[in-house]
């Protein structure tokens, strides 16, 4: 008889993402998840036992661990995600190591973690492995550092690129991220979150704001190129109802699983900025309408997540050109799976589960408690995909 999986959660005792996992677990009948939170893994007090499985969770919901990790005083302060990338990838190891001398499982590999946590690595690797991506100045490890403005100024220049997005290397839900417009004029103008105090702070706001004096941008991209900047073409995306649209796909032990489409007036879509669900259906519906394929927009989805086949679940967010023929990927997010109340594709072996329920289904196998979770993700029949580019 197999033995009753002993799952272990790294993440924010009190936040969503354990809470939703732990219903998860419950309902498929197996026990609820040992929690183990950041500032314990942070502190070294994390402990582990042979036979238990470890899943890591973000850390983003926890304000101390937030603190301990960008060493900041508040969490809406856009700087120090350098710091947490350094300190994150080294607990990460740490914590890679302590799992494995106690015979424990990691559901994850912390060497890709370190890669999707850098947007030039993970750039550079989707690019490599021939996922259609943005052009970017910046990608891969050999790419040249973006010291400041004058710095991106001039690569900018060199390449050609008059609309681009500049993200933190490190950054997530759109923290620090400007979307710069210039003309041949020389008049530049930049979209973004990023709010600038008094004493020169800057600050994450719910509200997205234009900055139109080069002066300004550049003091701002300024403060913040010490963190790591990188810089990517600005691609026309897709629209539905007049509004921006773009997909979070997420992607279980290779497959499709789950979509949403995102919808703004402003050029990022996170639903935290005003963004707001799309119609999924409408979609699929102008992406057939174009002459494509829906499998084939999730087919750029799993291939991207097979350029980390170590990491079982991602978030793929997935940027359709104008007219809906065409897809390119944005981004692969290691937590990418937050999305309450959304179920899974049909065909996806997932249908009637959350994100979560299905990478309880697929990750720990056991009782479970209703016939819709006894497939799993990875049992479904494989997709037969053609070729999409950029």
């Amino acid at each position: 008889m197999t033995p009753a999986p002993r799952p272990v959660v790294v993440g924010d005792p009190a936040g969503r993402r354990v809470a939703f996992l732990q219903d998860a677990l419950r309902t498929a009948g197996l026990p609820g998840a040992r929690v183990v939170s950041w500032p314990d893994v942070l502190g070294g007090r994390a402990r582990f036992a042979a036979g238990e499985t470890v899943r890591i969770d973000s850390p983003g919901e926890d304000p101390e661990a937030d603190r301990l990790l960008r060493g900041v005083d508040d969490p809406a302060r856009v700087e120090g995600s350098g710091r947490w990338y350094a300190r994150f990838t080294a607990a990460v190891s740490e914590l890679a190591e302590t799992v494995g001398d106690a015979g424990a499982a990691l559901v994850d590999d912390p060497g890709e973690l370190a890669v999707l946590f850098d947007k030039r690595l993970s750039h550079g690797r989707l690019r490599a492995a021939g996922v259609p991506v943005p052009d970017s100045p910046t990608s891969g490890p050999a790419a040249p550092a973006v010291g400041g403005w004058a710095d991106l100024r001039s690569l900018l220049g060199e390449a050609g690129l008059r609309r681009v997005f500049v993200k933190l290397a490190h950054g997530s839900s759109a923290s620090g991220v400007f979307a710069v417009e210039t003309n041949g004029t020389g008049r530049i103008q930049a979209t973004t979150s990023v709010e600038r105090a008094p004493d020169g702070r800057l600050f994450n706001s719910l509200r997205v704001r234009r900055y139109t004096s080069e002066r300004e941008i550049a003091s701002i991209v300024d403060a913040l190129a010490p963190d790591g900047l990188h810089v990517e073409r600005w691609l026309p995306k897709a629209t539905q109802d007049g509004r921006a649209a773009d997909l979070r796909v997420v992607v279980i032990d290779g497959r499709a699983t789950h979509a949403v489409v995102r919808t703004s007036r402003s050029p990022m879509t996170n639903l935290h900025l005003g963004g707001a669900r799309g119609d999924l259906a409408a979609a699929r519906a102008a992406i057939i309408a174009a002459g494509g394929r829906w499998e084939d927009a999730l087919g750029v989805c799993e291939r991207a997540a097979a350029a980390f086949p170590g990491t079982r679940c991602v978030g793929v967010d997935l940027l359709p050109a104008t007219g809906w023929r065409r897809f390119a990927v944005g981004e692969v997010n290691a937590f990418g799976d937050l999305l309450p109340r959304l179920t899974g594709l049909p065909g996806s072996g997932a249908e009637g589960l959350d994100t979560y329920a299905a990478q309880v289904a697929a990750h720990f196998p056991g009782p479970l408690s209703s016939d819709a979770t006894r497939t799993r993700p990875s049992d479904a029949a494989p997709r037969t995909t053609g070729t999409s580019t950029t």
